[in-house]
């Protein structure tokens, strides 16, 4: 078994949603009016086994027909496409907050995303969305989120994002070890974007394509149930994992804590640094200057609090076995650090 993944992108037609009947039900009347011959139901999910917008373009004679299918299509997508989410996926995406950063890659539009996440409540669930309006090429998507260092922050279903703890790194950390990434989607066509990206790819049995051509296409396992996926994902990894995505980690990869402990000790050394530099005791030829920059008043109480034994203000004596040079240098040193 695989690490727990750090991150989790969920596609949504067919994963987090239903969308069989309810995208054909949009599609099926753009299909009539532009004469695309895909007049039954499962002729449309067989788009679905590439890249969806790559494989109606396709199906149209030409670009111009392929750009004003695309945009009637994303358009009537706006307007009508209400689906309904999978029975007990809500459940599952908000135990999977406290453990991975979530996202959403779609074909999509925006406008849809935010309509189906905020409807069941999931909106601050997910720290990142790529629609097909952002993002219509899914490993070009993965590629963007992997990219991101923003990565490194999540969302707690609160409308803020994840900071860093104090003592952090100056620095967010995108996620580098590529097992730590699961791709979770119903068509063979994002097994192979996630493939081609790099990362894991776990299949649902409940979307358009089967557990067989999720496995064929490089799924390292398919959940019957919602629930399952929680399991498969979150139990205990064996040391000798055999997951089906290679680390391109290095063998000792620093954890958080010594992350946190580097940078707080690059901090104390800055700090200390700055310190050294401002109480520093200028040179013997800069004594004149910097005396002259200080009030005299507050010079001499400085230079009688360095003394020992009775003094007077108008004539202090030198602290035993130190010249009254020397503590005119640490009095002016003094002084120029309180101006």
């Amino acid at each position: 078994m695989c690490p727990p993944p750090t991150a989790v992108i969920f596609d949504l037609d067919g994963t987090l949603v239903q969308t069989r009947e309810a995208s054909w039900k949009v599609f099926e009347p753009i299909g009539r009016r532009h004469r695309l011959g895909i007049d039954a139901a499962e002729d449309f999910y067989q788009l679905f086994a590439g890249n969806f917008f790559r494989s109606l373009r396709e199906a149209c004679t030409g670009p111009e027909q392929a750009d004003a299918v695309t945009a009637d299509f994303l358009a009537a997508l706006d307007a009508h496409y209400e689906p309904t989410m999978v029975p007990g996926l809500i459940d599952v995406v908000k135990a999977m907050v406290p453990f991975s950063r979530l996202a959403v890659l779609s074909s999509n539009t925006t406008t849809v995303l935010r309509r189906v996440l905020r409807r069941n409540r999931l909106e601050y669930c997910f720290a990142h969305v790529f629609g097909g309006d952002v993002e219509p090429d899914k490993t070009a998507g993965i590629r963007r989120f992997l990219a991101d260092a923003a990565v490194g922050s999540g969302r707690m279903c609160q409308a803020y994002y994840d900071e860093p703890a104090a003592g952090a790194d100056d620095e967010p950390v995108a996620v580098a070890d590529p097992r730590t990434v699961v791709l979770i989607t119903d068509t063979v066509g994002d097994v192979d974007a996630a493939v081609a990206a790099g990362i894991r790819a776990v299949g649902v049995a409940w979307g358009m394509h089967t557990e067989e051509q999720l496995l064929a296409a490089g799924a390292e396992f398919v959940a019957i149930w919602p629930q399952e996926l929680l399991a498969h994902l979150y139990g205990r990894a064996e040391p000798d994992c055999s997951c089906p995505v290679p680390t391109a980690a290095p063998p000792s990869q620093p954890t958080v804590a010594e992350r946190q402990a580097e940078a707080a000790g690059r901090r104390r050394e800055r700090r200390l640094r700055t310190n050294a530099r401002a109480v520093a005791v200028p040179a013997v030829g800069a004594v004149a200057d910097v005396s002259s920059a200080v009030d005299p008043l507050l010079l001499r109480a400085i230079t009688a609090t360095t003394r020992t034994g009775p003094t007077s203000s108008e004539h202090p004596e030198p602290r035993r076995g130190r010249p009254a040079r020397e503590d005119h240098l640490l009095a002016t040193a003094i002084a120029g650090t309180m101006r």
